[in-house]
């Protein structure tokens, strides 16, 4: 179901390529789309058909990774550890900024994690990977990377629901309530984000409470920016969208003068749609986001129902594993957008 739901996504980004505002830009993007698929989806799961491939795979990740964590903090060091602007520069060129570096630690953490604590490695592997999990995590709270940090928090809740083995039922009621009370006191919620008025810094706990400043903090600004344009390309372009990829070229003249900001740019500099949700939807039309949204259902689906259906504890743990880090980055997907 993966697979065809995979393939669905590539027909329609090839079908809105041709009805593209841009073609040679959405060609490319298809064409690039096709690699990461064939190297990172279908040939690896040719290679997984050996298990002891997996942890292969995720140790020939995770030790350049702590290079570039060591590189990276020494080069924060040199401007002061507590320097959020430095995060922002001292991944280069490993990285594009700190967003997308805190978002992949935010998905091997997962893996060091589980190596560290489960009783399927030896004592010198675990030992090593406890070793690795420090380092991840020390790279990860330097990042400075808010939308990292929430989507880790929401991997954990989905780690314990699959754990405690919580029915969909109850989950869809809670779910439904929460919608159901977000709408109702929407006036105040906003009213109360409103006074929020922290701006992310070098200190924690402001930085964490800046999360919710809709009302000065620029990054979050420029990301409500970012997405009214995408809404306003998308109520323009319904069907068949702008076209893969062309939303950085499109979206400046529907930025409105009283939702830019001080980074605001006309080349979308800084990140593109900051969604991996509204990017395809103005892109790609309302069936570009909603085949999107279906390689993430049944991704969610089929790792579920196999973590259930599985008799050997190694690959449970692997593929629980593997859904945590996953979901981290569909939360992180809400707020920036790097599968670009």
């Amino acid at each position: 179901p993966v697979t065809l739901a995979i393939f669905l996504n590539l027909f329609w980004i090839f079908m809105t390529c041709l009805t593209s505002s841009m073609p040679v830009v959405s060609f490319k993007f298809l064409l690039a789309r096709i690699w990461f698929v064939v190297g990172l989806y279908l040939l690896t799961a040719k290679i997984f058909a050996d298990h002891k491939n997996l942890e292969r795979y995720v140790w020939l990740y995770t030790i350049p990774l702590i290079a570039v964590i060591f590189y990276a903090t020494t080069r924060h060091l040199s401007y002061g550890l507590w320097n959020k602007q430095a995060g922002h520069f001292v991944v280069n060129p490993f990285y594009s900024d700190h967003t997308s570096y805190g978002a992949v630690l935010a998905l091997y953490l997962p893996f060091m994690a589980m190596f560290s604590f489960s009783r399927f490695f030896t004592t010198k592997v675990r030992l090593i990977s406890f070793a690795a999990f420090g380092i991840l995590l020390i790279g990860f709270i330097l990042s400075y990377s808010r939308a990292a940090w929430v989507s880790m928090v929401v991997g954990l809740v989905v780690f314990a629901i699959v754990k405690l083995k919580i029915r969909f039922r109850p989950l869809f009621i809670t779910f439904l309530s929460i919608v159901v009370l977000l709408l109702l006191f929407q006036d105040q919620i906003f009213m109360r984000l409103e006074r929020n008025s922290e701006q992310s810094s070098a200190d924690f706990r402001t930085h964490i409470s800046s999360i919710s400043n809709i009302t000065t903090d620029a990054s979050n600004l420029e990301r409500i920016n970012r997405w009214s344009c995408a809404i306003r390309m998308f109520s323009e372009k319904p069907v068949f969208g702008f076209g893969p990829g062309t939303y950085m070229f499109q979206y400046a003249p529907y930025q409105l003068n009283n939702d830019r900001t001080i980074i605001s740019t006309n080349a979308a500099d800084g990140g593109n749609a900051h969604s991996e949700y509204l990017g395809p939807l103005s892109e790609s039309g309302v069936l570009g986001l909603l085949t999107f949204l279906l390689i993430l259902a049944l991704v969610v689906y089929t790792a579920v129902q196999t973590y259930m259906r599985l008799t050997d504890a190694r690959l449970k743990s692997f593929v629980l594993t593997a859904l945590v880090a996953l979901t981290t980055y569909y939360t992180h997907g809400f707020l920036n957008n790097f599968l670009d």
